[in-house]
């Protein structure tokens, strides 16, 4: 059997060689900036690691990368502040990064702004399992690309980059999908959203996992806005993932 920590150990190097394989990469306009939270929120990232990521868990969900603030601020997938302070027990020091986006800037865990996304999220999820520690016995969250995106003020997703800027930028999300996956010892990979469910398909073909969906949390979507919560639920049930 893996020891825990070795599992842990796994997902820290992978994080670490992902973000290396990404730091070269530039991406041309209307992208005017690319924030890596592996970086510059790194301590905060492998806490989380380091705490929830220790053994296997069944069950991945995916994102597809950080959002305004969530991860970018604290370095946590869907890192909704007071869940990942509050809730997981997860506070460290975050610095900038090189590049600052003046109409996106790096506030850590001060950010005064809520991630509605995140807070969706995990409070679907401190609801139905009650402590992070519940939760995480059976559960992982991870986002595909740690990267985010930014035209000027507005967020961009990775989805939308031209061809040649996503091939390289997949194929490491790929690779590092991969190795978290069967790290993880994952039965399920779960898409939040379509995206990511489809990159997780190609990522981990040949794997013996089995893979779902739910609807994103995003307040861009209106089906979202009228009650993620029972319908990610429902989502979950209908897939045979989660029991009534």
């Amino acid at each position: 059997m893996t020891k825990p920590s070795m599992i842990a150990d796994t997902l820290v190097t992978a994080a670490r060689t992902l973000s290396e394989e990404l730091a070269p990469m530039r991406f041309a306009a209307p992208i005017t900036h690319a924030y890596d939270p592996l970086t510059y929120a790194w301590a905060p990232h492998e806490q989380y690691l380091r705490r929830f990521g220790n053994a296997p868990r069944k069950i991945v969900f995916l994102g597809m990368n950080p959002g305004p603030f969530g991860m970018v601020q604290t370095g946590v997938p869907f890192g909704e502040i007071a869940a990942v302070r509050d809730w997981m027990g997860i506070e460290a020091a975050v610095t900038k990064p090189p590049v600052e986006n003046p109409a996106r800037p790096i506030e850590g865990f001060a950010c005064p702004r809520s991630e509605v996304s995140g807070r969706r999220l995990w409070g679907l999820f401190a609801e139905r399992f009650g402590t992070a520690d519940g939760f995480f016995t059976d559960h992982f969250v991870a986002n595909y690309c740690p990267l985010a995106f930014f035209e000027g003020g507005r967020n961009a997703t990775p989805d939308k980059l031209p061809a040649a800027e996503q091939a390289p930028l997949l194929a490491a999300c790929d690779r590092h999908l991969r190795t978290l996956v069967e790290a993880l010892q994952a039965e399920w990979v779960i898409g939040v959203g379509a995206w990511a469910e489809s990159r997780a398909r190609l990522a981990c073909a040949g794997l013996p996992v089995r893979y779902g969906r739910v609807l994103h949390p995003s307040p861009a979507s209106p089906a979202a806005n009228r009650g993620w919560s029972a319908a990610a639920t429902k989502q979950l049930t209908e897939q045979g993932i989660w029991h009534a």
